[in-house]
């Protein structure tokens, strides 16, 4: 098998890229990397100095592809199925990649600032710095309300890379800040999501990590 995606089952940007994956099924082999062994971490910075994942490695066409932004891409490219990921039009390709750039800035990253701070020693947690990612969620959330009034997906009647990116924000953002009654096209939207085939595999294949998840203090 020419692809292969070294991932945790848990990672959110790594959701992102195996919801591609799933979409068009793709074939790939998975290897999960637990960043707490030594040997492994070693192998994944071998691959991609930065030491993060998702990293595709292909080698038909000996390519090492890291970010799960720029391997969705790379999926489009070169192993093109029936969804389509970032529109053939100009600027429908612009306005896709800005929801997708939304949903990783504005919803994932503020709900990762929560969440890795119930990680944090006693004494060391950032109480200012969480209440900000609080108010950046509540205010990315009622735009996302907006957005989904008539239904369909991020970017309408097509699923696409913005898509990709919404799924895992808001399944863990909905942990860390409820989307509450005031939202319900939003949460009509994540209902779909979860609905969708590709994002309930990654979900179901998840599951027997979640007690790995930070709670609440």
């Amino acid at each position: 098998m020419s692809l292969t995606l070294h991932f945790h089952p848990l990672a959110s940007f790594c959701w992102k890229a195996l919801i591609a994956l799933y979409e068009n099924d793709t074939p790939f082999t998975p290897n999960l990397v637990d960043l707490g062994n030594p040997a492994e971490r070693a192998a994944l910075v071998k691959l991609w100095g930065i030491g993060k994942f998702p990293v595709l490695r292909d080698d038909a066409r000996n390519e090492t592809v890291p970010e799960s932004s720029i391997i969705i891409e790379y999926l489009d490219r070169n192993y093109g199925g029936r969804t389509r990921f970032i529109p053939d039009d100009a600027g429908r390709a612009l306005q896709t990649r800005l929801r997708e750039r939304f949903y990783d800035l504005y919803v994932h990253l503020p709900m990762q600032k929560i969440m890795l701070d119930r990680l944090r020693p006693q004494g060391k947690q950032d109480p200012r710095g969480v209440e900000e990612a609080r108010a950046q969620l509540r205010t990315s959330y009622a735009m996302i309300e907006q957005q989904m009034a008539n239904g369909g997906w991020a970017m309408g009647e097509d699923f696409s890379l913005a898509d990709c990116a919404a799924a895992p924000s808001l399944f863990y953002g909905s942990m860390v800040v409820p989307f509450g009654d005031a939202n319900r096209n939003l949460a009509a939207y994540f209902e779909r999501l979860k609905a969708r085939r590709s994002f309930a595999r990654v979900l179901q294949e998840a599951e027997p990590y979640f007690q790995m998840v930070p709670r609440e203090p």
